[in-house]
């Protein structure tokens, strides 16, 4: 297993892949997708960090399912982590869950609505481990320098940045790949949350979206030298508990990133 560090300059390599279920449904579920992703990432010759989040915290609805908690999300991301020997990436909302969740994930993920926290930011940046801060769907990608700055300036310069649609009128997502091309100027990995960008917010008591569109949101981005991918993928969307109607199905996965990286 790499060191934190290790993996960073990995990272800052390019041709790696961030990808998982949105949510921790169950063990068998995220340890199913583990298992696959990787195999199909060796094949590649893709580094791949597992990504599954134990709390949805921002969902439409109080109803709507968030996952199964700090405990026991870290306990099976743990086990991921063991027994596949991949690095971790999950999301934080909250500076108490910074210290906790840095024992198992190697890169602590920042949401794109909490990038501007900056309370959050520095107990991220303080755990010395890699934090990669999404753009917030109002924000430029120039702007993402004064994230990035707090964590820098917290003591942590392993950062990356994370390109995730920029929010058009009311429930729409657009993707300007200049951000990219402006957020790289800073010297950080820049990654495309391709999944996300097929959002459609605030379309009733869940978000909507077309994962039609992913593969041509990410050709465009690995065009401008974007150096890594995030992906959500699920083995069955329609029957996601979280974002299932903007995720991948698993067994189409490959195929996609395949012609990323070969078209």
């Amino acid at each position: 297993m790499l060191t934190n560090d290790e993996l960073y300059e990995k990272l800052k390599q390019g041709r790696f892949l961030l990808a998982g279920p949105c949510a921790i449904e169950s063990e068998a579920l995220v340890m199913q997708v583990a298992e696959e992703v990787k195999k199909m990432s060796e094949e590649l010759g893709i580094t791949y960090v597992f990504k599954s989040s134990f709390d949805k915290a921002n969902r439409t609805s109080l109803s709507s399912f968030r996952g199964p908690g700090l405990e026991e999300g870290l306990r099976i991301l743990e086990k991921v982590k063991m027994e596949f020997e991949l690095p971790i990436v999950t999301d934080i909302h909250e500076p108490s869950q910074a210290q906790p969740v840095s024992e198992v994930a190697d890169i602590l993920q920042i949401p794109a609505f909490l990038c501007r926290q900056t309370d959050l930011l520095v107990a991220a940046a303080k755990t010395n481990k890699i934090i990669n801060i999404k753009k917030a769907q109002f924000l430029d990608g120039k702007d993402m320098f004064y994230p990035a700055q707090k964590v820098k300036d917290a003591g942590n310069s392993k950062i990356m940045l994370t390109e995730r649609g920029t929010l058009l009128g009311l429930g729409r997502l657009v993707v300007d790949i200049t951000q990219i091309v402006d957020m790289k100027e800073f010297g950080y990995p820049v990654v495309m949350d391709v999944t996300h960008s097929t959002q459609r917010p605030g379309g009733g008591a869940t978000s909507g979206g077309n994962p039609h569109y992913a593969p041509y949101i990410a050709k465009a981005a690995a065009a401008v030298g974007v150096d890594g991918f995030f992906f959500e993928v699920h083995p069955e969307p329609s029957e996601a508990l979280s974002d299932g109607s903007n995720m991948v199905k698993l067994d189409e996965f490959q195929e996609l990133i395949r012609g990323i990286y070969n078209d």
